[in-house]
């Protein structure tokens, strides 16, 4: 797998997908992006639930932004209601940057959702038209980007799907592409071993830093939250620690050129090919944003039996659970589980069924079931009370 065929951005990214995005800016104006939405395929809507106030959610809307520069994204239409202080314009100043083509709308100024509608179909046609006309190529892999993310864990994942994963992702390294993880609060104990892989010194005490500060926000004394579900202790992981060394298997074995920090002052991509830890969330909706928003074109996603969607970034599942596993999931683990297969075996079928992927086949849900493209933040005023700092 040294090529794959997809759709040159004017940035120089290549996607695997060619969508546009329908953003509404507040959340009152999300039934007008949907209504166009509705009437226009090849679209995702992406909906500010939070706040039509910029200040203080400013991480929220950098991660939209970035989002909507995905090389999934061909372009993108930006709606608000008009009596915020999130703009279309400061929203889509960036993605236009980027060589996007980009409409706004503002409902007040449109009078009213009817008209405001009928204007959008209008608008958001002449994206259809550029979005037809995006020339297909054939890209090298340091052009692809995979995300890698666990979910529903139980003792296969650390057994079975995680390291084989991991295992795929050393491949993925050694053929020139990249790979981020995230969930830093499931690599705790994790650190030593992170910091050895480490290419310098100062990226050995950002995972420091950054897992240390993710661990702050989630545990909090006096609190009772949970970082571990129901599923997980069912499945048969019994504390954050064990959870963590399954986890840390999906990241494989190769140098971390560094670990990518997503606040609301910046949000890091990879500067070159290799493989990244981040500030992803371990939250599954929130997470594919976020690789969304880092730039992955398609995201490694291994669990005991559950599952997530997302409709920029196609996401490639992979279980080990015999009693678990269903339709929903692209590779079977199980074998391992069993003592009947081998990871390099389940990796190279992991290889395998990515190179499809981004060559255009489906993953086995990605037509099926809504996913809404969540977004989450860190809260700027706890993060000062918890004393970590925004940079």
């Amino acid at each position: 797998m040294q090529t794959f065929r997809g759709y040159q951005r004017e940035d120089g990214s290549v996607g695997i997908r060619n969508l546009i995005m329908v953003i509404a800016a507040d959340e009152c104006a999300e039934g007008i992006a949907r209504a166009i939405s509705e009437k226009t395929p090849g679209t995702v809507v992406v909906t500010n639930y939070n706040t039509c106030m910029y200040g203080g959610n400013e991480e929220m809307i950098g991660t939209m932004i970035n989002a909507a520069t995905n090389p999934n994204i061909a372009g993108a239409l930006v709606i608000n209601m008009g009596c915020g202080s999130i703009t279309p314009d400061l929203v889509a100043g960036p993605i236009r940057a980027t060589g996007r083509p980009v409409e706004t709308l503002t409902c007040i100024k449109e009078s009213g959702t009817v008209s405001t509608i009928r204007e959008g179909l209008k608008r958001i046609a002449k994206i259809v038209e550029h979005a037809n006309a995006t020339p297909m190529v054939d890209a090298p892999i340091s052009k692809l980007l995979v995300g890698i993310k666990c979910g529903g864990s139980d003792t296969s994942s650390g057994i079975a799907s995680n390291p084989s994963v991991g295992l795929a992702a050393d491949k993925l390294i050694d053929m020139g592409a990249s790979a981020v993880a995230g969930e830093l609060l499931e690599l705790l104990g994790c650190e030593h071993i992170l910091k050895e892989r480490a290419v310098t010194l100062e990226v050995s005490e950002k995972i420091n830093q950054l897992i240390s500060d993710e661990e702050k926000r989630w545990h909090v004394e006096g609190t009772q939250v949970e970082t571990m579900s129901v599923g997980n202790s069912i499945g048969g992981l019994t504390t954050i620690e064990e959870k963590s060394l399954g986890a840390l298997a999906k990241t494989g074995t190769k140098p971390i050129q560094d670990i990518l920090r997503i606040n609301a002052t910046k949000l890091e991509k990879p500067e070159a090919p290799g493989m990244y830890m981040s500030e992803t969330t371990m939250l599954c909706g929130g997470s594919a944003m976020h690789f969304a928003a880092l730039g992955c074109q398609v995201i490694l996603w291994t669990t005991g039996g559950a599952g997530f969607n997302n409709p920029i970034v196609p996401v490639i599942r992979v279980s080990g659970n015999s009693q678990l596993i269903n339709e929903d999931i692209d590779i079977d683990a199980t074998g391992v589980m069993r003592g009947e297969d081998s990871l390099e075996n389940v990796s190279e079928q992991i290889l395998k069924t990515l190179e499809g992927v981004i060559n255009g086949e489906k993953t086995a849900i990605e037509d099926f079931g809504y996913a809404y493209c969540s977004l989450i933040q860190k809260d700027q005023r706890v993060e000062r009370l918890l004393s970590i700092p925004a940079e």
